[in-house]
């Protein structure tokens, strides 16, 4: 996408009542979100062929670029739980509780292992199988997105 033009969309949306504009292109895709407590946030996702240098898309004044070009996920040995949502990882339910779930920690299914918020909505997400926590596969307050590999229950 040019650049001159996804300039014009973060104007756009900052300026505008706008809080939500995703834009679809032969070359890759453009979600650009505004947040009431943060200036407006862009992530794009570009196709594994369109390589756009990260410096490039800073624009000036506040509003934030972040660019997100999905990796090739390694296989995962074990039950991989992903999340249901896109929204914002959290391992506890307040910054100062205990983590729902630690490393080789036991899990039932059934069992709240961590939080997802969606829409300033905390969303309890439970293990849909019995098992060990063999892997912790996003930071707290990750942003994730749907369908993304959240743990691994072997």
């Amino acid at each position: 996408m040019d650049l001159r033009k996804l300039k014009t969309l973060i104007d756009l949306v900052s300026e505008s009542n706008i809080s939500e504009l995703e834009i679809t292109e032969a070359d890759g895709k453009v979600r650009i979100v505004k947040s009431e407590a943060a200036p407006a946030g862009i992530v794009m996702q570009a196709m594994p062929a369109a390589s756009m240098p990260a410096a490039a898309l800073a624009p000036a004044a506040p509003v934030a670029a972040q660019v997100a070009v999905p990796a090739a996920p390694a296989a995962e040995t074990g039950h991989v739980v992903k999340s249901p949502m896109v929204g914002t990882f959290y391992r506890a339910s307040g910054p100062n509780a205990k983590s729902f779930v630690e490393l080789g920690q036991q899990v039932k299914e059934g069992e709240a292992i961590c939080i997802i918020e969606a829409m300033k909505i905390m969303n309890e997400i439970d293990a849909d199988k019995s098992g060990t926590i063999t892997k912790i596969l996003c930071e707290n307050g990750q942003p994730v997105e749907f369908g993304q590999p959240l743990f691994v229950i072997e």
